[in-house]
């Protein structure tokens, strides 16, 4: 009896701690809960320091970081005051035990082999729909010692055909860079900066491309 009322004072204390400190309204209790979690997590055990994602109340938004870790769309849910649609590969979406949570935060799986389409339909209607969406250009983890990566175009396509600006934002501070689950458990000192707007209507694909590498790809070991 004694466990029974520990337990139930735990989950309670779980429960009220998540919903007391949850920002963006993700349709679900259970989701809220999570949501004020991350960033309680965020905040205290990965130290995080962000500047907020500029979303506004209303309206589509079109999000490009670079990819560090897993621990990246954790890490933007803590600086949006709105839900994030995360496109993310179809491997990652399909992952033991996880596939419930990103079905409920409408993630977007993205089939990697090359049939995108599908993936890209549900984006654009996303964003026609006043959403906010974020995506990781590199196409998949990369530390920032490495070489940099061409960026996937697709991002610049949605952008032309929504008529939405990319807001550009990169991260630091991540310990364990190039993993996936290490790197929510290690703590480190975060941090998120939020770039100027870039506009793809006003230049070609590659100018676009270009101006969204620089700022994502800013602190590679190569020099641009």
């Amino acid at each position: 009896m004694t466990i029974l009322i520990i337990c139930i004072v735990i989950l309670s204390l779980f429960l009220y701690l998540g919903w007391h400190y949850h920002v963006a309204d993700w349709g679900s209790f259970f989701i809220n809960v999570i949501d004020g979690w991350i960033r309680l997590l965020a905040r205290y055990y990965h130290r995080f320091i962000y500047e907020p994602i500029p979303v506004g109340t209303s309206g589509a938004k079109l999000l490009a970081c670079n990819h560090l870790s897993g621990l990246d769309p954790f890490l933007m849910v803590a600086a949006c005051q709105r839900p994030i649609r995360f496109m993310i590969a179809k491997e990652e979406y399909q992952r033991f035990g996880l596939q419930w949570l990103f079905r409920a935060a409408r993630c977007i799986p993205v089939d990697r082999s090359g049939r995108v389409e599908k993936a890209f339909k549900k984006t654009l209607s996303a964003l026609h729909n006043g959403e906010v969406v974020a995506l990781f250009p590199e196409g998949g983890i990369h530390r920032r010692e490495n070489a940099p990566e061409r960026l996937k175009p697709g991002i610049v396509k949605l952008a032309k055909l929504s008529g939405i600006a990319i807001t550009p934002m990169m991260l630091s501070g991540i310990k364990a860079e190039g993993y996936t689950v290490l790197a929510v458990l290690v703590p480190g000192k975060c941090r998120l900066r939020v770039y100027p707007e870039i506009h793809c209507s006003e230049t070609n694909n590659e100018d676009c491309l270009h101006r969204l590498r620089l700022v994502l790809q800013q602190d590679n070991g190569r020099k641009k």
